[in-house]
């Protein structure tokens, strides 16, 4: 977030953190597909009021493990197009798998659970306050574990405020309550907020929105 050393004359400075598995699966319950291929970027200036700058986004998630190679073709795809936005970072945690067994039959089977985005997030926030890097942290999750990291950046640190975007079809009350504010993001900014169709990387490889996103 380079952007936040700069004197605040230039605007209120904005970071956004982006939970992105979170995100996805708001987007999902909502079917709201053509959504996914996201611009981090671009979603940080559409929340952006009057006044305010953006000093960088923070975008948090993790490569997804299992069977269906078609997903992970799709996010991998959808991850080299966020890396090539200006002033956006991702933060990877990780996937676990853990095996089941069901009771009545005996089957068993492997599932898998992202880990640490949480923690990742909990760490920036609170590093990034320390650090004065923002005046105010959009937090784009419903993630109430996030409730007691964000009660921690407005008591420790007077002046600023942590705002909560839920995604569609998410709330967390516990982390509204611990905020300054919060409100579900809109139809209207994801749909402004979408990476071109095509996007050509250093060297001429050429990043494609699945048809899937479509």
């Amino acid at each position: 977030m380079e952007g936040a050393e700069v004197g605040q004359e230039h605007g209120q400075r904005v970071a956004v953190y982006v939970d992105g598995f979170n995100l996805y699966y708001g987007l999902r319950s909502k079917g709201w597909h053509r959504f996914y291929w996201l611009d981090a970027r671009a979603l940080g200036e559409n929340l952006l009021r009057p006044g305010q700058r953006l000093a960088g986004v923070r975008y948090f998630t993790a490569r997804i493990a299992g069977t269906d190679r078609g997903r992970q073709r799709r996010q991998a795809v959808f991850l080299e197009a966020l890396e090539t936005l200006a002033d956006v970072e991702i933060h990877y945690g990780h996937y676990l798998s853990k095996p089941r067994e069901c009771r009545a039959c005996g089957a068993r089977w492997m599932v898998y659970e992202e880990k640490m985005t949480d923690v990742n997030i909990a760490v920036q926030l609170l590093g990034d306050a320390q650090d004065d890097m923002f005046d105010t942290a959009i937090l784009v999750s419903a993630d109430g574990d996030l409730a007691g990291p964000v009660e921690a950046v407005l008591a420790r640190y007077e002046g600023k405020r942590v705002i909560v975007v839920f995604p569609p079809g998410r709330r967390s009350d516990k982390l509204r309550r611990a905020a300054t504010a919060g409100f579900t993001v809109g139809r209207k900014v994801l749909k402004d907020s979408q990476l071109p169709p095509q996007i050509v990387r250093p060297g001429g490889f050429v990043l494609e929105r699945p048809q899937r996103w479509r």
